[in-house]
């Protein structure tokens, strides 16, 4: 049986890169292309939709999962349709262009399916109301922080890895197969961008992000606080850059460069760079979760507002110093 398992897993993998293969002929054939500009972070234009691969991976490990596990079902069927309602709203977007609060509604009835699903599974009114603006915020923090080669795809793999050894069997599967699902996408995201995630994959992987942290948050005793971590470099840098948007009077849902990852970038770190820093701060994130996912609840949020401050901090600095260095050049 482990075998048979580990098969599929990697066939997850080997699939995803197939199907990202395919949604880079199609995106050449219909020009759907991401052209550069000042909003923009890559200098040459490139095919966008690749994350559908994703998607359709995650949607085919649901249906085996059903085969699997029969009593599964009606939570695998209202998660995936949840999934289909944020990677279809980003196809269509990626296609032609939609309002933003049009898409915004979609985000946030995929994110009542899954914050029903809390309830149902044991939550409390709280935890699935924390669910639904957390599944709807983290579906437009992905799609936001997902602007350099590798970054949205390598943060969603690092996060699973240090959510899966938390969640009991077969729930940590989840953790797996998202985390396969986006490495058999990166190697045409990765170092050198061949194509882009595009909004069907960025929002989606977002939804599906939030999914595996929903799971853990009625199948584990972890303080929900605590099982941000493992994403809190995403949470801290589109969190903090959003709200210094919001105070200057920006429109905050508008293209921007503004995020630290994209000032790096423009101080002269190339992706791969940028990208390595962050995912080496989700390599410290979730090694503090995973240290500190035993203790009681209480020092659980203890550790993970003292982690998130230090980020903050982090962030200020970063952000400051890199606003210097591009002042004085």
């Amino acid at each position: 049986m482990p075998w048979l398992v580990m098969g599929a897993l990697l066939g997850l993998a080997l699939l995803s890169a197939v199907l990202t293969w395919a949604a880079r002929g199609y995106a050449l054939r219909q020009q759907l292309m991401d052209q550069p500009g000042e909003r923009r972070s890559h200098s040459v234009a490139t095919p966008r939709g690749g994350g559908i691969a994703i998607v359709i991976s995650l949607l085919v490990t649901a249906g085996v999962a059903i085969w699997a596990w029969p009593e599964a079902t009606p939570s695998l069927l209202v998660a995936s349709l949840g999934l289909v309602l944020v990677a279809g709203i980003g196809w269509w977007d990626d296609h032609k262009p939609l309002p933003a609060m049009r898409r915004l509604l979609v985000h946030f009835i995929a994110a009542a399916l899954l914050a029903g699903l809390v309830k149902v599974n044991g939550g409390s009114w709280l935890l699935a109301a924390l669910v639904l603006v957390f599944t709807a915020s983290l579906i437009n923090i992905w799609n936001f922080m997902d602007g350099i080669n590798g970054i949205a795809a390598s943060q969603a793999v690092v996060a699973m890895l240090g959510l899966a050894p938390v969640l009991p069997w077969p729930y940590s599967l989840a953790a797996v197969a998202l985390g396969l699902a986006c490495l058999g996408f990166l190697p045409f995201n990765f170092p050198r961008a061949r194509i882009f995630m595009g909004d069907v994959g960025s929002g989606a992987l977002g939804y599906a992000v939030a999914a595996v942290l929903a799971l853990a948050s009625v199948r584990t005793d972890i303080n929900w606080i605590l099982l941000l971590v493992p994403i809190s470099p995403f949470l801290v840098d589109a969190g903090f850059t959003l709200l210094a948007r919001i105070i200057s009077g920006q429109r905050w849902m508008e293209p921007h460069t503004q995020h630290v990852y994209q000032r790096a970038v423009q101080a002269g770190a190339s992706h791969p760079q940028v990208t390595g820093m962050y995912f080496a701060l989700g390599l410290f994130s979730i090694t503090v979760f995973n240290v500190c996912s035993n203790l009681q609840p209480r020092w659980e949020a203890v550790v993970a507002i003292a982690w998130f401050i230090a980020l903050s901090v982090l962030w200020l600095l970063l952000r400051n110093g890199m606003r210097h260095r591009q002042g004085t050049t």
